[in-house]
């Protein structure tokens, strides 16, 4: 295990300390869980990035334009 140190603003210090414990947990697990979902919003994009690159975009145009017809049917989308 590593230790990081970082600085930033009291203020935000604060909101963070408020924000452990209002899930019951250390600030020390709510680093690690922010840092979790960071790299996992990371590896998603990389992973979108890559496909889409190999994609056909006549392909992903009407795949797009397949589900705006299929939401434009849907409750929801009727709104």
């Amino acid at each position: 295990m590593s230790t990081l140190t970082i600085r930033i603003p009291e203020s935000k210090h604060a909101r963070l300390r408020s924000l452990a414990k209002a899930r019951g947990i250390s600030i020390n697990r709510l680093m690690d869980e922010l840092a979790t979902l960071a790299l996992a919003q990371h590896d998603t994009e990389t992973r979108f990035r890559t496909l889409a690159g190999r994609g056909s975009k006549r392909k992903g145009l009407a795949l797009l334009d397949k589900l705006d017809r299929a939401f434009a049917k849907t409750p929801a989308g009727k709104g």
